[in-house]
């Protein structure tokens, strides 16, 4: 199958910097209504969309609830996705804390505007500080930025708006899900042996577990400076300061100029035809989609899932952490073998609006709570260092039509060195409408998928929305 690579020019190029000025200024199942605000108040059914309005697929319910209200009050899927990323830095700090990072690919119809029509990447992985110290080394925060770099780039709402729902309900607390008190249990005798994550996650000695309320009052603070001041503050100002000391306190210190070095970035995905469609993948730092994209192309030809596809998709990324190889090169040429370690955790989710808009997203903190410790004041998990921990598989995809203009798909997955597979499987499940998917993507993969094979804008009816059923996430979309 063919494979390309659009090439950026001086405006992206332009973008990019004047992003960066602003930054340092300032379960399976679809929800058919929702009857109250997940911000706790009623919702006024004239500031709400009538019919079809997209839909939302994560990990985790809340945070899936809050993207879809964005939806419903005519927000695109860059703002849902805004919000739902900020959410999960609440609602499961285990896999997506502001310590932590990720990658998204976007989407929006228009081939005729500049910057629409083809899907792009917004890439903002984790990253190593310059020196490597302390007892538990941590990752550079690029959480906020790279969100904001979305938000900017394909968003319409006001980026304060976005983020409210996460402040509120790391204010007044929020039921903890299965999906969070899973990772909870999984890790809570190192996790709690920090005192400030025990006083946020075990407050009466005990850890939380599901249904328990969960309050973040630092959290929250630090929510709402972002908000008051803007993203900047975190990177550049008071807020940058206090997150590191905070960090040094730790035990995983980075510096000032950590922080200022922490811009995220746009990239150009990984391209390759599918049929009369063509999908889109997350480029390298971003591997897993590398990984996805050889698999994919693999599985057109073969129609069938072995365990050599899963050695296709590990052994792609291989190749590239190892030699730095071109991915097309890579496509072109996969490599018959190649391994890599036991690889940390991700989340994932995927954002379709009523205009074909979509967004799909990996987050890591490059393992369950990072560092297993929250820099003190700031109500933030730190992210683990690349440097000591190998980077998660993050991977994420979007097909659409040119001829159309209009998207037919869109994947994030995880699970660790499955992550890559799955997120080929899923997405050639959800390009011909097989959500659910007859047979579950292979273990220890998991997937979140939107698909409509008769395109949206078109035939809204044909798309399905799937959250893995092994996983303790939402599907919500529809009317």
């Amino acid at each position: 199958m063919p494979v390309g690579r659009r090439v950026g020019g001086r405006r992206r190029q332009g973008l990019v910097l004047a992003l960066a000025l602003s930054m340092a200024t300032g379960g399976c199942g679809t929800i058919h209504t929702v009857k109250k605000s997940i911000l706790g108040g009623p919702l006024d059914p004239g500031e709400h969309l009538k019919g079809f309005i997209g839909g939302v697929v994560a990990d985790e319910p809340l945070a899936a609830l809050a993207a879809r209200e964005v939806l419903a009050t005519g927000g695109t899927a860059a703002d849902a996705a805004v919000t739902l990323g900020f959410m999960l830095t609440v609602t499961l700090p285990s896999r997506a804390s502001l310590g932590g990072g990720g990658a998204c690919i976007a989407y929006r119809p228009g081939a005729s505007s500049p910057g629409h029509g083809v899907p792009e990447a917004v890439l903002f992985t984790p990253r190593a500080p310059a020196l490597t110290e302390g007892d538990r080394p941590a990752s550079v925060p690029m959480m906020a930025r790279g969100l904001y770099l979305l938000s900017a780039r394909y968003g319409t709402k006001p980026f304060d708006t976005l983020i409210l729902p996460a402040r509120r309900a790391a204010a007044t607390g929020f039921s903890i899900s299965r999906a969070l008190a899973t990772d909870l249990a999984e890790v809570q005798r190192p996790l709690l042996a920090d005192p400030a994550a025990a006083a946020v996650f075990a407050p009466g000695g005990r850890p939380l577990g599901e249904g328990s309320v969960l309050v973040q009052p630092d959290l929250a603070a630090t929510l709402t400076q972002i908000d008051a001041v803007g993203v900047g503050d975190m990177y550049l100002g008071l807020l940058a300061q206090k997150l590191v000391q905070a960090s040094a306190q730790a035990g995983g210190p980075f510096n000032l100029g950590d922080l200022r070095a922490a811009v995220p970035r746009l990239g150009e995905p990984i391209v390759v035809k599918a049929g009369d469609d063509q999908a889109a993948f997350l480029p390298p730092p971003a591997d897993g989609g590398l990984g996805a994209a050889a698999a994919f192309l693999a599985l057109e030809r073969s129609g069938m899932v072995t365990q050599q596809l899963a050695e296709l998709s590990v052994a792609a990324a291989a190749d590239w952490r190892q030699h730095g190889t071109d991915p097309l090169k890579i496509l072109q040429a996969p490599a018959v073998s190649g391994t890599l370690p036991a690889l940390p955790a991700s989340t994932s989710f995927a954002v379709l609006d009523r205009n074909g808009g979509a967004v799909a997203c990996a987050l890591t903190m490059e393992n369950l709570f990072g560092t297993g410790r929250i820099a003190p004041g700031t109500g933030i998990v730190l992210g683990a260092s690349p440097a000591i921990k190998p980077p998660a598989l993050l991977t994420a995809a979007i097909a659409w039509n040119s001829n159309h203009d209009a998207f037919r798909a869109a994947v994030g997955a995880s699970g660790q060195n499955g992550a890559a597979l799955a997120g080929a499987v899923a997405l050639g499940q959800a390009m011909v409408g097989d959500l659910p998917p007859r047979v579950p993507v292979p273990d220890p993969g998991r997937a979140n998928a939107i698909g409509c094979p008769h395109y949206v804008p078109g035939d809204a009816d044909s798309c399905h929305f799937y959250s893995d059923v092994r996983n303790a996430g939402l599907a919500a979309g529809g009317s």
